[in-house]
């Protein structure tokens, strides 16, 4: 049976794309209104997409570079300092300033923000759903408990597992815009006149943000992250260099709340911001200063020696001109601080201003940095940390290490007034290390020092804890959890100059909509926000007395409304400061009409299908239709739910579903280069009034094509189907490939040399073959709709091009290498898990997040998946629970006048439900003014995730090798300038802090993952696919993914146990990753996060392998086991209890193997155990003695 198939006839029309299928304004309509178009427009034809792994904050401005420039760069010997670069416009898919040369061990200064940012944007992954609220009066809460308000659920006292805020300054005014993300190699104009088409609610304007920090020379690089070296001068935000620039001093007007106009929200989108004279003038930055005893590595900088932004910039205080603010009004933006939803000055709704963007009061963009001490140049540049290492920086030479300034009484900043400061004392380290002068009396743990080379027990016994800040305990009670929220120090250098001395980058990792078990929902009518910055308010706030409150990010001073100061518990006035908002670091709001640009929309699902012959044999239509119907009931969604199917292979078939017909009927589209929707208003049908012809269909359709012999793929045209279906309402496209495409739009050709798999030297094609996938991803974005990538293939499919899809649109991206249902079985169970997953999770529609940050920090560059709106705001068509995401920062400004900062992100969606709600999470952080300090905040896994993301970047903007170099450097150049402090050291010694011991061990573990490893042979589908995981995966799964847990587990019973939900969970030891910790008489497993091995050794016992493995003895088990029986055995139970609970920590389920010692499949297995050397990488004692040699260089 199936459905009918009709022949189409093509009315005239039909082929041609509607007016919005141009890039959406959202998108392309960066350049401010009153910028000149000729310049933009030229630069666009040169380079119409940004990079294509970056979100930088402005993605479509290059800024140009004049010859002078060029011819500086050689000269030029600032601590940023990179080889020279390409900087043009030729055609192609790659534009603006291309690296010539490695970044990362040839030049002599590179910036931790020299990490680009091309696969900036990152995949979404998924989590479940959510609890809604009851409609109690003012606050309800998806789990009961008996907290301080009978119908609001706490979350646990310290750092529940649900808060992290992660909050970013969101709009430093500063002067300079610099970048030094050298992992990030081209970027883009776009013309004026694609600023047409602007759906509302889709802010098209630019917010480019200068930075203040610039030591000695300036740069001019593109905002993908290429530097080009300039004296003094720099080009901001495409502008040209024969264009005027401003002066640095020029200030912005801002528009003050409520100044009877809708500017209130405070971005400033449309108003370009002054680049800096081209006059030689030096400018002052923080100091920057450092000594230069010893020749440190040039490698990358972190966040900012001149202000290092790398793909995207800090951004400038409010951006939207009045008007602009009229035609993209931003939900969030809609409430005034605090008022209700009917207040008198409300703030207008502008996407640039996610719930009202930055600090709206008169302020000068221009910064107030500490002037620089004068540094002689010198001849030789010294070598900073992270990259290559030519020549030490002259910023580092002969320069005095800064003064340290005492954090000054927190009562300076009554927004921390209540909670004053006190530090821990640190004392001095060991007399081998006397030269780290604390200012504290007690030493930490997180500073004894560790001799790397002699001490081989690094490892802990269980999985590393995230390090606690050091605040005072109702500090620390409130704070916000480090599974959400996350930052690689937990102590805050007082300047960039300290930052840069500590070699460690600074940073935040992300998890923002990761599912909780509880959550305080508040559906008061007034959401109190300050009324600068738009800070929602935070348990880090502070009341001056009961009728006003101090923001703690800008420290002005607001109103308490009075609804604010009612307690519902007492029912009495004047308790504020007991509100749930202010008891809680993580709160999420129902948002009122106010943050509506229009009526939320349906959850929206379209799935579009591979039926070519390659994808009939694979099998996978069965598990997808399959999974569908079994969880069809369970969509996320509420009555008005969508629903629709396209499938493809050298035609487009569209089905129609429509209420009312007998059985679905199939339409055929064969003109693929002139595609059009057959009956549009079929074709998305309403789930549950049409949820039998559904079931039909999907009962047919893996029957439908069993004879096809279609073996070419038309996967462009079905996806500019799809976009055109899904316009009007957004939503999510789930696309399940199985080949490389070869007809029409977007058609791929194989790129991938076998030969070359096992390469050592260059790494080809890890970036797209052409712009198309990200155009049609940034197309979509802009009309509020995510594309999912189910890339299922036994061959090379461009992944690299077909990901840009995902990557830009807010997307998530699987990938099943070698699927065959029924000759790879593991991979088909984890496609049917992963669906069940993925068709079940919680999901947010048409999403904005907004970072923002005490003032005197900025953000430079985003990590993830997304497309970046303005400079602190991203656009999330869909956001997932699954999804991560990493922030760069810089200190713009001096942090001298406070001991605390804070970060908030606020993350703005429309449920499954649909209701708009705004999510938000607060951290907060001390600051300190020693390096000893600094160290001893370090937190080593967020230190080496930021790191990986960077270093993505960096391997599709310069070359995998750069990146590699770049990864050691960085371990180089911080133990040198940990250990270049200390005294009386032997040059035999490697020492490192105790917070950093686990440094050099998680960066050889990095170095030898798919992502970045050489001389061994890898699938660039593979290797792109890890690069790809690196940039979307939450903190948690990519530590797992970079160094898996080893176990032995043939002795469970005898292990210590925790009781989970009634059950009995051994907890064995982790062991060292390597071949020394194995044994013949053990069984171990080692979790790498998507797979779980079984290694069982040839004399294991015969008791474990019956009662565990179901067989009864060694020879009797058989090469491909991917499941564990249920025995009724001890060993049986405590062995499935625990991978049961490994399995329920992570959102997607692992696949099980079980390896024998002589099966051919151990290779993978042995492959994760980086301590051990192999024939491409050193082993984890001589990758020790290699950064102990290029220390004493």
């Amino acid at each position: 049976s199936g459905p009918v198939q009709s022949r189409m006839q093509f009315p005239s029309g039909y082929g041609s794309h509607p007016p919005n299928y141009s890039a959406p304004s959202g998108h392309y309509s960066q350049v401010p209104n009153k910028a000149a178009a000729s310049h933009l427009d030229n630069q666009y034809r040169a380079s119409y997409y940004p990079t294509y792994y970056s979100a930088p904050a402005q993605n479509v401005m290059t800024p140009s570079v004049g010859t002078n420039v060029l011819n500086t760069q050689e000269s030029q010997q600032l601590y940023n300092k990179t080889p020279p670069h390409t900087v043009g416009s030729a055609e192609g898919p790659i534009q603006g300033a291309i690296s010539s040369a490695s970044y990362l061990h040839t030049s002599a200064q590179q910036s931790y923000s020299a990490f680009g940012n091309h696969y900036s944007t990152s995949v979404s992954s998924s989590v479940a759903s959510q609890g809604f609220p009851l409609n109690s009066d003012h606050y309800t809460m998806p789990v009961v408990s008996s907290a301080m308000y009978p119908s609001v659920s706490y979350p646990v006292a310290a750092g529940s597992v649900y808060g992290q805020a992660f909050t970013s300054q969101s709009l430093p005014a500063v002067g300079q815009f610099k970048e030094t993300n050298t992992f990030s190699s081209h970027s883009t104009s776009v013309p004026l006149s694609l600023q047409q088409h602007i759906p509302m609610g889709y802010n098209s304007t630019l917010s480019t943000i200068s930075s203040a920090q610039s030591v000695q020379d300036n740069l001019s690089r593109n905002l993908t992250g290429s530097v080009a070296k300039v004296n003094n001068q720099i080009n901001t935000g495409g502008i040209d260099s024969s264009q005027p620039v401003h002066s640095l001093s020029q200030s912005i007007p801002f528009t003050k709340p409520g100044a009877g106009t809708s500017a209130s929200s405070a971005v400033i989108s449309s108003v370009r911001t002054p680049a800096p004279s081209l006059s030689s003038q030096p400018r002052s930055s923080p100091s920057v200063t450092q000594s230069a005893e010893s020749a440190l590595q040039e490698g990358m900088q972190y966040g900012g020696y001149v202000n290092n932004q790398a793909s995207s910039a800090p951004a400038p205080l409010s951006s939207s001109s009045d008007d602009e603010e009229e035609d993209e009004e931003d939900e969030e933006a809609a409430i005034d601080s605090s008022s209700t939803t009917s207040s008198a000055s409300p703030v207008l709704n502008n996407y640039d201003a996610l719930e009202g963007g930055g600090y709206p009061e008169t302020r000068s963009v221009t910064s107030s940095p500490v002037s620089v001490p004068s540094v002689p140049q010198t001849s030789k540049a010294s070598k900073p940390f992270g990259y290559g290492y030519p020549t030490l920086q002259p910023g580092y030479q002969n320069a005095a290490p800064p003064t340290p300034v005492q954090p000054s009484n927190p009562g300076h900043h009554p927004g921390f007034q209540h909670y004053p400061q006190q530090y821990p004392g640190v004392n001095q380290l060991s007399s081998s290390l006397g030269g780290l002068s604390l200012q504290h009396s007690q030493q930490p743990e997180s500073l004894r020092p560790v001799n790397l080379t002699q001490d081989r027990n690094i490892l802990p016994v269980s999985s590393v804890p995230a390090p606690v800040p050091n605040l005072n305990s109702d500090l620390r009670k409130l704070n916000c959890s480090p599974d959400s929220f996350r930052c690689t120090l937990t102590n805050i250098p007082q300047t960039q100059a300290l930052l840069n001395k500590a070699k460690l980058p600074l940073g935040l990792l992300l998890h923002p909509f990761r599912d909780l078990t509880q959550l305080p929902v508040i559906t008061s009518s007034t959401i109190v926000r300050c009324r600068s910055c738009r800070t929602y308010i935070n348990p880090f706030v502070s009341f001056v007395d009961q009728r006003r409150w101090k923001c703690n990010l800008c420290y002005r001073v607001n109103d308490v409304p009075e609804e604010f100061m009612y307690n519902p518990l007492t029912r009495s006035y004047g308790e504020p400061h007991k509100r749930p908002e202010v008891q809680n670091s993580t709160v999420e709001f129902i948002a009122s009409s106010d943050y509506m640009l229009r009526p939320p929309q349906p959850a929206v699902y379209l799935f579009v299908l591979d039926v070519s012959h390659n994808a009939v044999e694979a099998g996978y239509l069965t598990i997808v239709c399959q999974s569908l119907l079994e969880n069809l009931d369970k969509l996320p969604g509420d009555s008005r739910t969508r629903i629709g199917f396209i499938t493809f292979d050298s035609t487009v078939q569209f089905y129609n579903l429509q209420e009312g017909l007998s059985q679905p009927q199939m339409l055929i589209v064969s003109d693929i280069d002139d595609i059009f929707l057959p009956t549009p208003d079929s074709l998305l049908v309403n789930l549950h009034e049409s949820k039998e012809l559904i079931k039909d269909l999907l009962n047919a359709l893996p029957n439908m094509f069993t004879n096809t012999r279609e073996t070419h793929s038309a996967l462009g045209p079905a996806l500019q189907a799809a976009f055109k279906l899904m316009s009007p309402t957004g939503g999510r496209i789930s696309v399940f490939q199985t080949q490389l495409p070869s007809l029409g739009a977007g058609l791929l050709h194989s790129r991938e040399d076998p030969n070359q798999r096992s390469s050592t030297k260059v790494v080809q094609h890890l970036g797209p073959a052409t712009d198309f996938y990200k155009k049609l991803a940034l197309d979509c974005s802009g009309q509020q709709t995510a594309v999912d990538l189910f890339l299922l293939s036994s061959q090379y499919s461009d992944l690299a091009s077909l990901a840009c899809m995902s990557k830009y649109s807010a997307g998530c991206i699987y990938y099943y290498p070698s699927f065959h249902r029924s000759h790879n079985p593991a991979q088909a169970e984890k496609l049917q898990k992963d669906l069940k997953r993925y068709l079940t999770r919680k999901i947010g529609f048409e999403a904005v997040m907004r970072i923002r940050c005490t003032k005197g920090l900025s953000i430079h560059t985003f990590h993830g998946n997304f497309f970046v709106r303005s400079t602190d705001l991203l656009s999330l068509a869909n956001v997932n629970p699954d999804a991560g995401f990493a922030v760069q920062m810089s200190i713009e400004e001096s942090l001298t006048d406070t001991s605390l900062v804070c970060f908030q992100t606020a993350l703005l969606y429309t449920s499954s439900k649909g209701e708009r709600r705004i999510r938000v999470h607060t951290l907060c952080l001390p600051v300190v003014s020693s390096l000893a300090d600094v160290y001893a905040g370090a937190d080593v896994q967020a230190v080496v995730c930021l790191l990986a993301n960077m270093a993505v970047d960096r391997s599709v903007s310069s070359s995998l090798s750069d990146a590699r170099d770049a990864l050691v450097n960085a371990v180089v150049d911080s133990l040198a300038a940990y250990m270049s402090t200390a005294s009386n050291l032997q040059q035999s010694m490697l020492i490192a802090p105790n917070s950093l011991k686990l440094f050099p061990l998680y960066i050889l573990a990095l170095l030898k993952q798919k992502a970045f490893r050489t001389g061994m042979s890898t699938r660039l589908d593979d290797r792109v696919y890890a690069m790809c995981q690196m940039k979307s995966q939450p903190l948690v799964h990519l530590m797992k993914m970079i160094h898996p847990n080893l176990y032995r587990i043939d002795k469970l019973i005898d292990e210590s146990t925790i009781h989970v939900n009634d059950r009995v969970v051994p907890q064995p030891p982790l062991q060292k990753l390597s071949a020394e910790k194995l044994t013949r008489e053990g069984a171990f497993l080692m979790d790498c996060g998507s797979i779980f091995y079984i290694w069982i050794g040839k004399n294991c016992d015969n008791n474990f392998i019956k009662d565990v493995l179901g067989y009864p003895n060694y020879a009797s088990v058989p090469q491909k086991m991917t499941q564990l029986p249920e025995v009724d055995a001890l060993s049986s139970e405590r062995t499935r209890s625990f991978i049961s609970w490994l399995r329920d920590s992570r959102p997607l389920s692992p696949v099980l193997q079980v390896i024998k010692d002589e099966n051919p499949a151990k290779t993978d297995f042995f492959q994760h155990l980086i301590e051990d050397r192999t024939e491409a990488a050193f082993s984890y004692y001589e990758f020790l003695l290699n950064i102990q040699q290029q220390i004493c260089k």
